[in-house]
């Protein structure tokens, strides 16, 4: 059932990443860069110093879940857009959405729930897009 990694449409693949990654940059740069750093609590403080795990770590994260993503649906087989949009919406909402709650539940953040509410919509959204994507491309 899962060794689907020869079926799926690695140009789609690409699409979905690249889409994925370009909405992060949106969301976190444009949307809710100040918002966030309230929920960090660093609002009044100097922006941390860009290195390479800042940098590269959240696009070796978005593609591993956008290559789980694409397992998933081709070992799912799901092929109809509908049923993508429903598939996203279980992978963001309950896994995505869910971890960035459960990861900000911890002392080191102190307004978790904001957190958690500024982050969960791009994880939805990204993998609701994702997912659509990949079925529109098998």
């Amino acid at each position: 059932m899962f060794n689907v990694l020869a079926d799926i449409n690695w140009l789609g693949f690409v699409i979905a990443l690249v889409a994925s990654i370009v909405l992060a940059g949106v969301w976190f740069v444009a949307v809710i860069a100040k918002p966030y750093l309230v929920a960090l609590g660093r609002e009044n403080e100097p922006a941390p110093q860009n290195d390479l795990l800042r940098n590269v770590g959240p696009l070796v994260c978005t593609l591993v879940v956008t290559l789980t993503t694409a397992v998933l649906v081709e070992a799912l087989d799901i092929t109809r857009t509908g049923d993508a949009i429903t598939f996203g919406l279980i992978v963001g909402v309950g896994y995505l959405s869910a971890m960035t709650f459960q990861i900000a539940l911890n002392p080191n953040f102190p307004r978790p729930l904001y957190y958690g509410l500024l982050n969960a919509p791009y994880f939805i959204i990204s993998a609701v897009a994702s997912s659509v994507i990949l079925v529109a491309m098998r």
